[in-house]
């Protein structure tokens, strides 16, 4: 059972209690967040990280990006990245590679990380799909959903994921005459 089948049955678990704890709130609201999908524990279930709570009447969380790219390729730079988050405070952290050994520099991250830990799949399916077809064109669904499996049976505690472009919303952008028609890296990616 997921967190929110749990919490849609009036289940309470011990991670609810934990995140509840560490908010001031009681674990029946943050548990009723949950079924409502107003608040989240972003926490791989294979990572013994503790407990958040991110979402409606939660205290706000830092947040921070890190990750290689095709130009920069510096896993000291990265574990560096790391050491200074965890030092100063931050909450969950963004593995945003695109560049060199991405899924090693990711298990390195999941070890040494006691925050959560979330990534963006689409960058890599898209990786993939380049090396493999030399396009993103032909990047299929089943590639994204395999990348997701991959990331969460990784370890990864929470994703992004670009879902709302539609043909309607591509025109519109035409129609526009938009400097840039989309400027995240994710929706560009489902616009090609």
């Amino acid at each position: 059972m997921t967190r929110i089948d749990h919490a849609r049955k009036g289940v309470i678990t011990d991670e609810v209690r934990a995140a509840a704890s560490s908010e001031g709130i009681s674990p029946e609201q943050l548990s009723s967040d949950i079924a409502e999908g107003l608040s989240v524990i972003p926490r791989n279930i294979r990572r013994g990280i503790k407990p958040i709570g991110i979402g409606r009447g939660l205290s706000t969380k830092i947040n921070a990006n890190i990750g290689t790219s095709r130009d920069r390729i510096s896993f000291e730079e990265e574990k560096e990245k790391l050491k200074v988050i965890l030092k100063h405070g931050g909450d969950a952290l963004m593995e945003l590679s695109t560049g060199g050994p991405i899924k090693e520099l990711r298990e390195y991250i999941l070890k040494e990380a006691s925050i959560p830990v979330g990534t963006v799949p689409i960058y890599e399916a898209v990786i993939r799909g380049v090396e493999a077809c030399g396009s993103i064109a032909k990047i299929t669904a089943e590639d994204f959903f395999m990348v997701i499996q991959e990331q969460a049976e990784q370890g990864v505690d929470f994703i992004t994921v670009h879902s709302g472009l539609t043909l309607k919303a591509v025109q519109r952008l035409k129609e526009q005459g938009r400097t840039l028609d989309i400027v995240s890296r994710g929706g560009s990616f489902l616009l090609e």
